[in-house]
């Protein structure tokens, strides 16, 4: 399958990171190439990109793209990794560590769901379609014995977890007003038949939740499903780890620009961001500063960056999109 994807806000993205001829970048979440491949353009044969992603299948996709775009495997600039993000150090000291001297001069993430993998059926991510259970990022590319394994975590998650467990998922990574209706429809559920499929999951929201609320302007699905998938892969714990490598791998004026796409991930972000911009984090009733801290960021974005109207009509996945962008202070 295609690991077709629009980069959202690519332009904006560009702006702020602002990169140059010879200039070292990294893109944490390369999904569809589309932020790798025109930075890759722009720092030219002399410049790297290292492009980062847990999904087996976007790296293999890009490999493709590259070797099919002449102007871009000629640049020979793009080096291909698939990992996590929150083993960023690893990675960077792997591709970049023998090569002293050099400016890390931007990071970008765009985080969660791509769209190639919301409509690619056997990844198990969409509540449209009745599917096997999988939800793993780290997906292997083959039909393999692996694969299968790959979604087994959804399917122990729900036919195995806890009732409070569940609700706390539920609540937590969903902010889901109905998790204790929910969570007692998956016991219910699964007494009587192991979850294994996307289509009984929805059939269990379905029928534990309000009928008002199934026809509520976002789908009843919506908030249960980002929650097992958030759970499953860690998402949230990987993006809190990744942020802090991220900064101090920048060089002095160096950017980290990120997209987010729901409260709590551009929470993470803005509590990060704002933290690191302040010289001290001490509790304001404190009489004298005994933290120590030093700021090692400015924000650039006093207000978030959204897209624009005309970018949502085209890509309406851009909707919620939240952009924030921090500098690294020199010296």
């Amino acid at each position: 399958m295609e690991y077709a994807h629009t980069p959202v806000m690519l332009d904006q993205v560009l702006e702020y990171l602002n990169p140059h001829a010879g200039d070292y970048f990294i893109d944490c979440t390369l999904g569809g190439g589309g932020y790798a491949l025109a930075i890759a353009k722009i720092v030219g044969p002399k410049g790297k990109v290292l492009a980062i992603d847990l999904d087996e299948m976007a790296i293999n996709n890009a490999v493709s793209r590259i070797k099919n775009n002449p102007p871009i495997s000629n640049l020979n600039n793009i080096i291909l990794v698939n990992d996590n993000f929150k083993n960023l150090v690893v990675i960077c000291d792997k591709y970049f560590g023998d090569q002293k001297g050099i400016k890390l001069n931007g990071i970008i993430f765009d985080l969660g769901l791509s769209g190639a993998q919301l409509k690619d059926s056997s990844r198990g991510f969409s509540f449209q379609m009745d599917t096997p259970l999988n939800m793993a990022f780290g997906e292997p590319a083959d039909n393999s014995a692996s694969r299968i394994q790959a979604g087994k975590q959804t399917e122990h998650l729900l036919n195995n977890c806890s009732k409070h467990e569940l609700e706390r998922i539920i609540w937590k990574y969903g902010e889901e007003k109905f998790f204790h209706r929910i969570a007692g429809g998956i016991i219910n559920q699964r007494k009587i038949k192991p979850i294994t499929s996307t289509g009984q999951l929805v059939d269990i929201i379905k029928k534990a939740v309000p009928k008002k609320y199934q026809h509520s302007q976002i789908h009843f699905a919506t908030r249960t499903f980002q929650a097992i998938r958030i759970a499953v892969n860690d998402e949230l714990e990987n993006l809190a780890k990744a942020l802090p490598f991220a900064v101090n791998l920048l060089s002095g004026g160096g950017r980290i620009v990120v997209v987010a796409y729901h409260s709590l991930e551009d929470r993470i972000v803005k509590n990060f961001f704002r933290k690191e911009s302040k010289d001290c984090i001490c509790p304001p009733a404190a009489p004298l500063c005994q933290c120590h801290h030093q700021a090692s960021i400015k924000i650039l974005t006093k207000k978030i960056v959204r897209p624009s109207a005309r970018e949502v009509i085209a890509n309406p996945r851009s909707r919620s999109a939240k952009l924030r962008v921090a500098e690294k202070l020199t010296g």
